[in-house]
């Protein structure tokens, strides 16, 4: 809970990508994630070529603060959500892989 290596939250986190569009540069995602069996939804900006890889991701008030209800902290879960798109640990739907 608060205060857990975000290392540990990310085991709990399973990132789910429900659409992308954009480009060669950057992507606009959206989809959720499930901590236990809540679903949270969130949208991110993907970012790549020079200087690397980066995510903006953007969760809702109303979001962080159902986190928070969970006892967890909403900028551990943050990073770990931003870490698991970034290193691509995200499930795809079928229609994205069969696009790649």
């Amino acid at each position: 809970m608060m205060g857990q290596r975000p290392s540990e939250n990310n085991e709990k986190l399973t990132v789910f990508v429900r659409s992308t569009s954009g480009g060669e540069i950057a992507s606009k995602l959206n989809g959720h994630f499930l901590i236990g069996n809540q679903e949270f939804r969130f949208r991110a900006v993907a970012f790549g070529r020079i200087g690397g890889h980066n995510i903006s991701l953007d969760l809702s008030k109303r979001t962080i603060q159902r986190i928070r209800k969970l006892g967890l902290d909403p900028d551990e879960i943050h990073l770990s959500v931003q870490r698991k798109l970034i290193e691509g640990d995200v499930v795809l739907p079928k229609v994205l892989k069969l696009q790649e």
